[in-house]
């Protein structure tokens, strides 16, 4: 018989001190490797887990040094963060939805984990300082348990983490809930915002509420970067009808403000350490590159100097918890690209099948769904245009003459953390010495012993 799940609806209609009673017995159960009538919702229980692999104590409490007001001065000025705070503060501070008496707090923190900003209620801030819940504090998981930040930034869904659904018992008088925010115009994360309080001010909306506000930031960026856009454009355009030959001009994140000679394409990768110069991109060869006010003119070479530039050598590094990266290697030079989580996820599984998967494979492989093919084709379609020189299609796989390596983490546990791809959980399953890419997935039948529970859309680009 299926195990009944914590549901938080419910939980928000009981007395606080017997819900938060109830969630005990749940944790008490998990820690202690019993059975409890509840089990803990997946995203908590997988934390836990986390939790119990990396040697967290859950009955001590778990601070670091506070950054000094220099650093966090600093980190404050260079976050892009920054210019979202009169959104965020709209939507959790200012709103009487968000506010509900003046009871909750809403926190900002970075990419790491660090606490930039808090503003709400002076008693919960007062609460929150002891918790150590203040500007420069670390809430990530591995230094103080499941909560809605560290979480969060884990996973790169929203969590909502109420009283002893928190590893740490130190902080079972709280409840939080947490959502990342992802910059859409390279897809990298910048950080979390949360709500949190005490026990009582928890209500099963405050997750979809701070979701939805963490998406209206995450738009803001994608409106003033369409302005940005739009002035490139105008300055481009006249540089572009002079210059002979195929060329483009690109935002400093690679997006395209116009292009002559040669077919248009939305966005060109570009290395991590860009410069004026000779520059080799895999997706278009050799290219001399000039810059232009907020962005970069990018001129092709030549066609004999691209195939000399031929990719030979791939290294794909999933070894870190938040941070996925490509390294393409040819004859002309190197170039690094950070990933998306879920195009991490696909160019995972194509490591483990250098034979090939069909679009119905990897949907299984990536969703657990055959027929998610429309979604697999759109991202192997927006990889492909970043990486033309090292995959081919029908079905998708590296070239035979490119070289892949991947680097894995220490443990196999921490593989991809926010995946719920099966292929990706069957690698977690296997032992770091024989993981096997032909047992990573079953063409036929799927992923033996698991679930077919479809991985979420996670927002896209290389």
């Amino acid at each position: 018989m299926r195990q009944a799940t914590v549901d938080m609806t419910r939980l928000a209609a009981m007395d606080t001190r017997e819900a938060a009673l109830l969630l005990k017995g749940v944790r008490e159960a998990a820690l202690k490797g019993g059975r409890s009538p509840l089990a803990p919702r997946a995203d908590i229980r997988e934390s836990w887990q986390r939790m119990l692999r990396k040697g967290v104590d859950p009955d001590k409490d778990h601070r670091s040094g506070l950054l000094p007001p220099g650093e966090i001065e600093r980190r404050r000025a260079a976050s892009p963060l920054a210019e979202l705070l009169p959104v965020l503060r709209e939507g959790l501070v200012s709103s009487s939805a968000a506010s509900d008496a003046v009871r909750h707090i809403m926190v900002v923190a970075d990419a790491e984990g660090r606490v930039l900003w808090r503003e709400g209620s002076a008693g919960v801030l007062r609460k929150a300082d002891g918790h150590g819940f203040e500007p420069g504090a670390d809430w990530t998981e591995t230094t103080v348990g499941t909560n809605g930040v560290g979480t969060a930034l884990v996973t790169r869904r929203p969590v909502q983490v109420h009283s002893a659904e928190h590893f740490v018992s130190t902080h079972h008088s709280w409840t939080c809930a947490g959502a990342p925010i992802t910059d859409p115009r390279d897809g990298k994360l910048l950080g979390a915002v949360d709500v949190s309080g005490p026990l009582a001010t928890m209500h099963p909306a405050t997750l979809m509420l701070v979701s939805s506000v963490a998406r209206l930031a995450e738009a803001e960026l994608r409106n003033r970067h369409f302005a940005d856009l739009a002035r490139l454009r105008a300055v481009a355009a006249p540089i572009l009808c002079r210059v002979g030959g195929r060329a483009l001009a690109v935002d400093a994140h690679g997006w395209l403000a116009g292009v002559t000679g040669m077919p248009p394409v939305d966005r060109l990768a570009l290395p991590v350490s860009f410069r004026a110069g000779r520059v080799w991109l895999p997706s278009l060869g050799l290219c001399e590159t000039e810059p232009l006010p907020g962005g970069w003119l990018v001129r092709l070479v030549d066609e004999e100097a691209r195939a000399a530039g031929a990719s030979s050598r791939l290294v794909l590094d999933v070894s870190r918890p938040r941070r996925w990266s490509l390294e393409v290697s040819g004859a002309a030079g190197s170039w690094t690209r950070e990933l998306s989580p879920r195009h991490a996820e696909l160019l995972y599984v194509l490591a483990l099948h250098r034979d090939g998967r069909t679009a119905a494979e990897l949907a299984y492989d990536v969703f657990g769904d055959r027929t998610r093919t429309v979604t697999v084709r759109a991202e192997m379609s927006r990889i492909r245009r970043t990486l033309a020189g090292v995959l081919d299609h029908r079905p998708y796989r590296f070239r035979e003459e490119v070289e892949v390596e991947v680097v894995r983490p220490e443990d196999p546990a921490d593989l991809l953390p926010h995946s719920t791809a099966p292929a990706v959980r069957a690698s977690r399953d296997e032992p770091a010495d024989t993981a096997d890419a032909a047992d990573a997935a079953d063409p036929a039948g799927g992923v033996p012993g698991l679930p077919d529970v479809p991985a979420p859309d996670v927002p896209s680009g290389t």
